[in-house]
């Protein structure tokens, strides 16, 4: 029999209601402390840190304590006690039994203040950090609100294919790989898929999966592989339609988040999150333009928003408005993907639109062009080959409804949560043109 399977796990969280009882904890090793008379030693599992005291008297027991080290995985049996000047909880176990599940090698290979590239090799310790920890319950309450408001908002959930006979998006920003005697590519994102499904009556959907972009890019919110929260809706009026149901989505999840985690997130990382206030305030391509001019940005492209100016302008209109979140619209076509609707009036623009939180881009977005004939000339006025966007084309021939949607990099909204400064802070494992392990 296995050790003490007959005594259920208990977790630290539930030790103040068990004090007197004997219980059997399952964790990690964080500290190890001898005095002559008395070994004490902190286990960490998922709910929080208690103390251990180990007699010296029990050789038994000593002996097998002694070639324990820090971060080893152990199981132990003890009776709660109450200890009013302990400061974890005002309680400890007192040691009778330890099963080392998992004896870790010393010394460690980081520490916390060890670099992120270090922290980043070494993931399975990192891991173990508490602000680590709190990253990914924080990304499960996130994805679940946003779940529940895809549910109770008329969205089906759906699993598009990663491997793709032709690019999504930009033909340069794509892995190639070896299938079956051809060629395929990874899928940037779902958007040719989502839109099948509009095109095929599913009035709402959803996923959330990865994406892959090809872009030799090494700034601290970009990875080659990320997780791409996608949604596209039928039946709108106008792109303005679908950037009201991205900010009723947000604020429903931050507000999950803030309900859920708000305390630890302002003990460990120090940032305040508070939920936002809707609308968002919005301004055209033009108008973000023109008071960039003011502040006296240069532009790098005619047709497009830099990061510096993205940054500049989002920290500008906090100032005015009080948001941390900033809609920017109309975009020009040449910037847009080739699917992007024209506006009817300036065809030069498209019904298409960014949300930046606090200067970082977290959402791309636009009304899609439904009618086949005006994505012939849109794909062909680009210089695309009709041929290799002949599955695309298809969907939009036998009818579909106006329709829409975003996709919103799951990442940068942890980024600016928990006030990251990179993106690797808040991934699982990082994957960059530099990066490929572990």
């Amino acid at each position: 029999m296995s050790f003490q399977a007959e005594l259920p796990r208990a977790f630290v969280s539930e030790l103040p209601s068990l004090i007197g009882r004997r219980v059997k904890l399952c964790g990690f090793m964080e500290s190890i402390r001898d005095q002559k008379r008395m070994r004490f030693l902190i286990l960490r599992d998922p709910s929080g840190t208690v103390q251990l005291v180990q007699s010296k008297d029990d050789g038994s027991l000593g002996r097998s304590l002694d070639i324990l080290t820090l971060e080893s995985a152990v199981r132990v049996i003890g009776v709660v006690v109450a200890a009013p000047s302990v400061k974890l909880g005002g309680l400890e176990i007192s040691l009778d039994g330890v099963e080392i599940c998992g004896l870790a090698q010393s010394p460690l290979p980081i520490t916390e203040e060890s670099g992120l590239e270090k922290w980043i090799d070494h993931r399975q310790v990192s891991l173990r950090y508490p602000a680590q920890q709190l990253v990914f319950a924080v990304q499960t309450t996130l994805e679940q609100a946003m779940r529940s408001f895809w549910r109770d908002h008329g969205f089906c959930e759906i699993h598009s294919p990663k491997l793709m006979g032709t690019f999504s998006e930009s033909g340069a920003e794509v892995f190639a790989v070896k299938y079956f005697g051809a060629t395929a590519f990874l899928a940037q994102s779902p958007q040719f898929y989502k839109q099948m499904a509009i095109a095929g009556g599913l009035d709402r959907v959803f996923e959330v999966g990865p994406a892959f972009r090809a872009e030799p890019s090494f700034t601290a919110r970009h990875e080659t592989e990320f997780t791409s929260l996608d949604m596209e809706v039928g039946w709108i009026e106008d792109h303005y339609e679908l950037m009201a149901i991205e900010e009723r989505w947000l604020a429903h999840a931050i507000s999950a988040v803030v309900e859920a985690h708000g305390e630890d997130i302002q003990r460990l990382f120090g940032v305040e999150v508070l939920p936002p206030i809707l609308p968002f305030p919005k301004v055209t391509f033009d108008e973000a333009r023109e008071r960039l001019r003011k502040l006296g940005h240069v532009f790098p492209k005619d047709d497009d928003l830099d990061s510096d100016g993205e940054r500049l302008l989002a920290g500008h209109m906090a100032s005015e408005t009080g948001h941390e979140f900033l809609f920017i619209t109309d975009y020009p076509a040449s910037s847009r993907a080739f699917y992007h609707m024209r506006r009817e009036d300036q065809p030069h623009l498209t019904k298409g639109f960014d949300l930046l939180w606090r200067g970082l881009e977290v959402t791309t977005g636009a009304q899609r062009e439904h009618r086949y004939e005006r994505l012939l000339a849109q794909a062909t006025e680009r210089g695309y080959q009709l041929d290799a966007l002949s599955d695309y084309l298809d969907f939009f021939r036998f009818g579909c409804p106006p329709h829409g949607g975003m996709g919103v990099g799951l990442a940068r909204l942890l980024m600016r949560l928990l006030g990251a400064t990179s993106i690797r802070e808040v991934t699982l494992l990082s994957r960059t043109p530099k990066r490929l392990r572990p």
